[in-house]
């Protein structure tokens, strides 16, 4: 197989894995913009946004975002009049930039398009179907594609590194026009900024689905794990940590026999499940607690804003981590402590049905 035509699987492979996190998750978007959540990011004309985060249908910049573009869309726009001021990373059915982009742009896509009024002041990094460039890149270009087009009004300040076929006005490459059949395995360092995006969708949609459940079919058990966290949050914690740590140690020791190997991998795999949980309900709780000083005592907003809160503060670097292991112990501490005191209840209540009444005695 030629690199181009192992250059083209690999753009349709990104296409549909595009299109199952789409489908997977509809219109997911976590974004930095205040432009909203839902099947389309926009940044209308005159609006000014700090970044754009995004899994969702199209993202549409008409005005202008002060950060990076960050993106997994069905089509990724900078509209005429519109203008990103950092970089623009994306993954998409169509990249097309009409506008201006002061920073560098990063695509995987069907097709990638600069317009006759586009601008790159950086460098165009692209693996895509098709690509055609009618506006200006005043940095380097590195491009493989099956198709290449360079417009009678283009102008690529720097040098074009390229594999595929090349067409149309290479006069308008300022620098040095370069054949490299090695572009067809380059393709990392677009997506790879994107990676921790899509899996935060992907753990927000399934902790979202796991927390309705619990607090669809547990509500007071659920009310009972937030006002553990509320009232005690030392203990609880370290409860937390205590069922952390011990319990793979126990795991371990008893994988050490033969005959407990198979009880430590499904013991390993309700653990795993457990801790899930205390993840869910840690966030739950502690969004439960915060919004009890503003007089809210809605379970379902809480859900929501501690796992949409988790997802975000996981992707600050260093810290996020950090913090949401203290949440997780919270909740983790605080399931294992409302199990074991249900666990209580249920044997202190056997008891007193089996105890005879006085009455009964004396006869």
């Amino acid at each position: 197989m030629s690199t181009e035509s192992q250059f083209s699987t690999r753009i349709v492979a990104i296409a549909v894995a595009t299109l199952l996190v789409l489908a997977l998750v509809p219109g997911v978007a976590l974004a930095q913009s205040g432009t909203g959540v839902g099947g389309n990011i926009v940044v209308s004309e005159g609006e000014t946004v700090d970044e754009v985060n995004a899994v969702s249908g199209n993202v549409i910049v008409e005005g202008t975002v002060t950060g990076d573009v960050n993106a997994v869309s069905g089509n990724v726009i900078v509209a005429e009049g519109g203008e990103v001021r950092g970089d623009v990373n994306a993954v998409g059915g169509t990249v097309q930039i009409d506008g201006r982009v002061a920073g560098d742009v990063a695509a995987a896509a069907g097709t990638l398009e600069v317009g006759e009024g586009g601008t790159v002041d950086g460098a165009l990094e692209a693996g895509a179907g098709t690509v055609t460039i009618d506006g200006t890149v005043a940095g380097d270009a590195t491009i493989g594609a099956d198709t290449i087009t360079l417009g009678e009004s283009a102008a690529i300040g720097g040098n074009l590194r390229y594999d595929g076929d090349l067409q149309g006005n290479t006069d308008a490459v300022a620098g040095e026009i370069t054949q490299d059949s090695s572009l067809g395995v380059d393709l990392a360092p677009v997506i790879l900024p994107l990676a921790s995006w899509i899996a935060a969708a992907y753990a927000l949609a399934a902790n979202l689905l796991l927390g309705v459940v619990l607090l669809a079919l547990f509500p007071g058990f659920s009310d009972g794990v937030a006002a553990r966290v509320a009232s005690d949050p030392v203990r609880t914690g370290v409860i937390g940590l205590a069922v952390l740590i011990g319990v793979p140690i126990l795991l371990f020791a008893v994988a050490l026999t033969v005959i407990g190997i198979p009880l430590s991998l499904v013991g390993a795999l309700a653990f795993a499940f457990l801790v899930w949980v205390g993840v869910v309900y840690g966030r739950f709780a502690v969004a439960a607690w915060a919004l009890s000083f503003a007089d809210v005592h809605n379970r379902w907003l809480a859900l929501v804003v501690g796992l949409v809160a988790g997802a975000l503060i996981g992707l600050v670097p260093f810290v996020g981590w950090f913090l949401n292991l203290l949440v997780t112990l919270l909740g983790l501490g605080a399931l294992v402590g409302g199990l074991l005191a249900h666990r209580r209840r249920v044997r202190q209540s056997a008891t007193d049905a089996g105890r005879p009444e006085p009455g009964d005695a004396a006869t």
